[in-house]
């Protein structure tokens, strides 16, 4: 069998992804490193050839099956399309895959032939191993992972953003609704949070913070965790959602409950999603720009003088009658 980059890190000890930047030459290394890279990768025969040969021709966009109905999950719609946007203008043709970690990921990438591979939303790390192994190039977007390029919005600085507003205003009882907190944007939303929290001196309430679990009704656990903060001994008046359609299923509960938004609770999501400004009242977020994520994602994985390997994109606040009123 022909040895593969795995093969190749495991018997240099050391990941799959130093093997990839020594192998295709790239900056973050030693010369000592990818010295003993190529040497070792020599000794087992690895055909250079499967590296990256010439300019790009075709892409694979890759989402992981939680993420593939954009009706529910608008936010990777608007990713895909500046994806296409770029790929049209450099002439390189796009394809989409939605994958889950029980699927055959070789298999399928090779019927898509695809000369890059860009990864959008949460993968599991065993299937990024893979991805790696492939020896293409891979860029992250909305996504980080040691050893590959990536692309994410500021989602830690949006969240310190998002409670510092609503500390402003005043509000006590800050709840945030969580999404699993193995996404790595969803992490650093909750890192912002509790952050915020300490900056202000707030001592951190475990009983305010709600994690959801992934799946395809995920507003109707949105919906039932905000059931449960409000029955609650002391509810809270402020909600912080990770995302903008949990903060449109947040908004739904309450109003139902005869609240009064922003009166009696604030809301606050993230995002920035079209329902947003057409919400009742429209939603406080923080704007992500979506498009130029997919955008800039596929010009990070052109760039062979790369600088930069992690590039953070600005979010804005954008401030709306859900938290200040009429």
């Amino acid at each position: 069998m022909r040895p593969t980059i795995r093969d190749i890190a495991s018997a240099a000890k050391v990941s799959i992804g130093t093997v990839s930047r020594a192998l295709k030459k790239q900056p973050g290394l030693t010369e000592q490193t990818r010295i003993h890279v190529q040497k070792i990768a020599t000794q087992l025969g690895y055909d250079e050839a499967n590296l990256r040969q010439g300019r790009i021709r075709r892409l694979t966009f890759l989402l992981h099956r939680q993420h593939n109905n954009f009706v529910a999950s608008p936010f990777f719609s608007h990713v895909l399309h500046g994806v296409e946007t770029a790929c049209r203008e450099r002439s390189i043709v796009p394809t989409v895959l939605s994958i889950g970690a029980a699927d055959n990921v070789m298999e399928q990438i090779r019927l898509h032939e695809p000369d890059a591979l860009a990864v959008a939303g949460f993968m599991e790390p065993e299937v990024l191993e893979l991805l790696a192994q492939t020896g293409k190039p891979v860029v992250l977007i909305d996504l980080w992972a040691p050893g590959f390029r990536s692309i994410n919005p500021d989602n830690l600085s949006g969240a310190l953003a998002a409670t510092r507003h609503l500390i402003k205003l005043g509000r006590q009882r800050l709840a945030f609704i969580s999404g699993p907190l193995s996404h790595y944007s969803i992490a650093q939303r909750a890192r912002g949070y509790r952050q915020a929290l300490f900056e202000a001196g707030r001592l951190f309430d475990p009983r305010l913070e709600i994690n959801l679990q992934s799946g395809p009704e995920l507003h109707l656990h949105a919906a039932a965790a905000m059931q449960n903060l409000l029955q609650s001994d002391a509810p809270p008046d402020a909600v912080f959602c990770y995302n903008d359609a949990t903060a449109l299923a947040v908004m739904n509960v309450c109003q139902a409950r005869g609240l009064r938004i922003p009166e009696d609770i604030a809301i606050v999501g993230f995002d920035n999603i079209d329902a947003a400004a057409s919400s009742t009242p429209p939603l406080t977020t923080l704007a992500v720009d979506k498009e130029a994520l997919g955008q800039m994602g596929i010009k990070l994985l052109l760039d062979d003088a790369l600088a930069q390997p992690e590039v953070m994109l600005p979010v804005e606040l954008i401030q709306r009658a859900s938290t200040l009123g009429n």
